[in-house]
């Protein structure tokens, strides 16, 4: 595939890596503007195509795993705000007098307890997914402009 690549298919290829970057600017632009660039070039062009599919699959994977850790993370946060929230006794019929008295108390004291260790694990696994993202698609974008065929880590193929 790399024999035959063309300057414009390299630069465009590129500019679809690129472009990922713009959901700094736009909401979702990491998913509009790699598709528009990939869905109009993909016929035309191998490598454009594979570079397309290889952008998008990995940004729709990093979407997955901030999610994911997101949904992990949203228990040790609501437990260290609330920390009654899991008591299950308060959904039983004994307490349904008392259901509606549940006590907001903020203590800076208890605010760094034992729940800020798995919260805080979990935002550096937030900031490695964020790091990983900017520093693959740096890579990709200079690989894909030399021409060379760039495959992401830690990518879920979506698009075949």
């Amino acid at each position: 595939m790399t024999e035959s690549v063309t300057k414009h298919e390299r630069n465009l290829s590129a500019l679809i890596h690129a472009s990922t970057f713009s959901k700094f600017f736009m909401p979702f632009g990491n998913f509009i503007i790699p598709l528009v660039l990939w869905t109009a070039n993909k016929k035309e062009y191998e490598f454009v195509d594979h570079n397309g599919k290889q952008a998008l699959n990995f940004q729709i994977s990093i979407l997955l795993y901030s999610i994911l850790v997101g949904m992990v993370s949203i228990p040790f946060f609501l437990g260290g705000f609330l920390p009654n929230i899991f008591d299950f006794n308060n959904f039983g019929l004994v307490n349904v007098h008392s259901f509606n008295s549940i006590n907001f108390n903020f203590n800076i004291d208890d605010f760094f307890g034992p729940w800020m260790v798995p919260v805080a694990l979990l935002g550096l696994a937030q900031s490695a997914l964020f790091i990983i993202n900017i520093v693959y698609t740096i890579l990709a974008t200079i690989k894909t402009n030399e021409g060379e065929v760039f495959e992401y880590p830690l990518t879920i193929k979506f698009i075949k």
